[in-house]
């Protein structure tokens, strides 16, 4: 049987409202895709970036070499966001002095509403604002959180899109290569 125009455009419509569905439901649920090691954009190299924190720290591909850089997107409205920042916060912690860096890029918004959002939520982690950098746009940040590892040679070495918990944050920065992520992960499990 041959499908009339009307028959495969309620179908095509059809399929649409589902694949909406799906993909609603996805980002509502905070869904988590990480990559490993044979994905196609692990160990690439890390697109060129500048930033600026709000305490004017300048980062940029040479400055972060032989350190592993944890990027995450963030806004002050996402609830997932907000639950995973203590993670955020304690691998800072952690982790500062053995060769971390993170980077929380505060996606689109302005840097009253972020100043207003931190002297509720204080945090330690470099803030970065969309204005003092490129990060955003490279990474494609539309849904949050977003993080992204580099490596200390400069390359991707994960990415996740959602969160997910410490365990998952801790084993996606350890695929940057950081000592002693990987064991405190598997001891709270």
């Amino acid at each position: 049987m041959i499908a009339t125009p009307r028959v495969r455009s309620a179908r095509f419509r059809s399929e649409l409202a589902l694949l909406l569905i799906f993909a609603t439901s996805a980002i509502f649920a905070g869904c988590v895709f990480a990559m490993s090691p044979g994905d196609s954009k692990a160990k690439e190299p890390a697109p060129h970036f500048n930033a600026t924190t709000t305490a004017g720290e300048k980062f940029n591909n040479e400055s972060i070499k032989g350190k592993v850089v944890l990027l995450e997107f963030w806004t002050t409205w996402c609830t997932y966001c907000d639950a995973e920042l203590p993670f955020v916060e304690r691998l800072n912690e952690e982790f500062g002095s053995k060769g971390l860096i993170v980077l929380a890029v505060n996606v689109g918004e302005s840097k009253k509403t972020v100043k207003k959002y931190l002297e509720q939520h204080p945090r330690k982690t470099r803030i970065v604002l969309t204005d003092n950098t490129n990060l955003a746009a490279m990474y494609a940040a539309k849904s949050y959180p977003i993080y992204v590892v580099i490596d200390r040679e400069g390359n991707i070495a994960g990415m996740q899109d959602g969160a997910a918990g410490e365990s998952a944050l801790r084993d996606l920065v350890a695929s940057g290569g950081l000592e002693g992520l990987k064991e405190d992960s598997e001891a709270e499990k």
